[in-house]
């Protein structure tokens, strides 16, 4: 893991440190990904069965779950999964709840502007699979869409070695209001909801994290379909004064690198005690969990301790690495969180950790990554909503406003813009 001092090192080499590269140039990958949505686009799901049948599973032989398929996968839920999912649902849905938007209308004699907000008709989530199961995700994705009020759901997500979907997904889509779900993983579930074929529908909108193959499929087929966010490996920023508890950084940095090598974990602090100490906790804490290997590769590769002058730069480089989650770690994190513009979820004091936000605590954990926190926001139910803005002026409103619209159409060059508000005014006919 690297260690950066600023004094010593730089300022600029401690910010090159933490910084994040969304999607780096891979011309291999971006071929493999335009061939398969070529494939999808001429075979639809022959395209989809063959390639699924190829990364996922031999025994794939339909790509719908079929409803008996879906409710018996339902019945080997354990109750104590049931009870946590729907812990975690109902307090998803009072946060999202919250952020409820509504049409509006300015009017004033003879004219009346406002803007009708409505939700998406059809959206689709992505949701991983491979070396886990994430039926958090589904609950993430799909209940905000459902307090935006979108008319239908459907998932796509690969299928296990044995053809089925895992029954922890498949239930937690029950509960969430999914209406289809089908068998079918990266970059050609996305090309399937973008372009359509003939089982699975096309999408206005398509949400979910995913891998290389998955983001740049998104990136490519935007405009067919509208995309949430291209969301990277996962990454943790702690911003650490000299009280933070080193054991409770070093697991939250563990916490989010678990989930892949490529994922990253940061931490910055102005104590070169609770650097040190930090440090140590992460060689002791990771030795005990099972994903190890993945741990350390992904501290030593992607993984970075800076010792600051000061809190103040402390706060300005978490700024500048803009992490998808920042651990406020310090004696008074409220008055520490108008310190923080850059940030995809913000975990403030020691009982916060990211195993809150990842599960239950109501907001989306699907967040923006690779330092785009700095213009893009969490998924939230304005993800799902559409905007439209709508005019409405009298004759006489339109004559008060003739000579600001006129002038700015001719001196644009644009005289037909100019001369739709002159036939109105020489119209004769009333209003």
């Amino acid at each position: 893991m690297k260690k950066i001092y600023v004094h010593i090192d730089g300022y600029e080499t401690a910010a090159r440190a933490l910084g994040r590269s969304l999607l780096q140039d891979n011309p291999a990958a971006e071929d493999t990904v335009k061939s398969i949505i070529q494939k999808v686009r001429t075979e639809g799901d022959d395209a989809l069965l063959d390639l699924g049948r190829r990364f996922d599973s031999s025994q794939l032989s339909e790509l719908e779950v079929t409803r008996d398929e879906w409710e018996e996968a339902c019945t080997r839920v354990s109750n104590k999964m049931r009870d946590a999912i729907g812990a975690a649902k109902a307090s998803i849905q009072a946060f999202h709840e919250k952020q409820k938007r509504t049409s509006w209308v300015s009017a004033e004699p003879g004219m009346m502007v406002g803007q009708l907000i409505r939700p998406l008709d059809r959206v689709g989530i992505y949701v991983p699979g491979g070396t886990a199961v994430y039926p958090s995700s589904v609950l993430m994705s799909g209940i905000p869409a459902k307090v935006a009020g979108v008319k239908e759901l459907i998932i796509c997500t690969p299928c296990g070695k044995d053809g089925r979907i895992s029954p922890l997904v498949l239930y937690a889509a029950r509960e969430t209001g999914v209406d289809r779900v089908f068998k079918c993983g990266g970059a050609q579930a996305i090309a399937a909801m973008a372009l359509g074929t003939k089982t699975i529908p096309s999408v206005d909108k398509i949400v979910g994290p995913g891998n290389i193959y998955v983001n740049i499929a998104k990136k490519m087929l935007w405009g067919l379909a509208d995309m949430d966010m291209l969301a990277g490996p996962s990454e943790v920023c702690i911003v650490a004064d000299d009280g933070a508890n080193p054991a409770y950084a070093a697991s939250d940095m563990l916490a989010q690198s678990e989930h892949d090598s490529e994922c990253a974990a940061f931490l910055i602090t102005p104590s070169e005690r609770v650097a040190s100490e930090t440090e140590k906790e992460l060689h002791r804490q990771l030795e005990a969990l099972p994903r190890k290997e993945i741990l350390r590769k992904a501290l030593e590769t992607h993984g970075a301790i800076v010792i600051t002058d000061s809190m103040e730069q402390t706060f300005d480089l978490a700024n500048v690495c803009a992490p998808e989650h920042l651990a406020l770690m310090v004696r008074d994190p409220l008055s520490a969180l108008g310190k923080i513009r850059n940030a995809g979820a913000i975990l403030m004091g020691d009982n916060s950790p990211q195993t809150l936000g990842d599960y239950y605590a109501g907001p989306s954990h699907t967040l923006p990554t690779s330092g785009t926190a700095r213009f893009s926001s969490p998924l939230n139910v304005d993800t799902f909503l559409k905007k439209t803005s709508y005019i409405s002026y009298d004759k006489a409103s339109l004559s008060w406003v003739a000579p600001t619209l006129v002038a700015f159409a001719e001196e644009e060059g644009f005289e037909a813009h100019a001369s739709a508000v002159k036939v109105r005014l020489n119209d004769k006919v009333s209003d």
